[in-house]
């Protein structure tokens, strides 16, 4: 049996968060995300927490995981090695419900970098193509799934309202490293300022939580380098 210390707050009857305890019947392999079904179906209907693909690639189902912010499908619980497992919301995003935030606001931001390729030029007949030297400049950032784990992670994020963000620049060099994009210019304005990539403290807390292994600070620090004019 393992134990479930989860964070439970609905706003429209709770006053404050407040955690409530399972006990789950823990079988080899499972996992978090696993493990909260297993509540819902057997022990208390109204928890609440979103989930998708159940492969580590929507990442829907990013939480706060025995104090790390990680995603549940991806977690088992074997590898967590603790007889307690503590689950709680994302931090620093405003609650819906239980385990479900609103990412509302880092969506906005995600939008505010424009996550397209911007190329005025005529499309060729087949498509653009890419030598493999030049995919592979981006290849980390392709890897992002917009989870939210690393902007909850960000102190300046959760300080900051008007900060882009970690997810958000990572997806801004994303398309300024594009060898097929041609707003170089456009995009380092739109991660100019106060609250965009200068912004940025360089604490590495957005890396140690992307539970896909991305460097956001690396992406971070080509930005600044181009605003700074040198060679990105």
């Amino acid at each position: 049996m393992v134990t479930f210390k989860i964070e439970r707050f609905d706003p429209d009857v709770d006053k404050a968060p407040y955690f409530k305890t399972y006990e789950v019947m823990a079988e080899k392999e499972m996992s978090v995300l696993e493990a909260l079904f297993y509540i819902v179906e057997n022990l208390d209907g109204s928890l609440a927490f979103r989930y998708s693909c159940r492969g580590a690639v929507c990442g829907s189902c990013a939480m706060r995981i025995n104090g790390k912010n990680r995603l549940a499908c991806q977690t088992l619980i074997k590898t967590l090695r603790a007889k307690t497992i503590t689950v709680s919301a994302l931090p620093h995003l405003p609650v819906i419900k239980d385990l479900v935030v609103d990412m509302d606001h880092f969506f906005a931001k995600y939008e505010k970098v424009k996550p397209y390729l911007i190329n005025p030029s005529p499309a060729p007949a087949k498509e653009r193509t890419q030598s493999v030297k030049e995919r592979a400049r981006i290849d980390e950032m392709i890897n992002c799934i917009l989870c939210g784990a690393c902007y909850s992670a960000c102190t300046v994020a959760a300080t900051d309202p008007q900060f882009l963000g970690p997810a958000a620049l990572t997806k801004a060099y994303r398309f300024l490293a594009d060898s097929r994009d041609a707003a170089r210019g456009e995009r380092l304005k739109l991660v100019d300022g106060e609250h965009g990539a200068l912004r940025c403290h360089t604490l590495f807390n957005c890396a140690e939580a992307c539970p896909k292994y991305i460097v956001p600070t690396y992406s971070i620090q080509k930005l600044k380098g181009g605003l700074y004019g040198k060679q990105s």
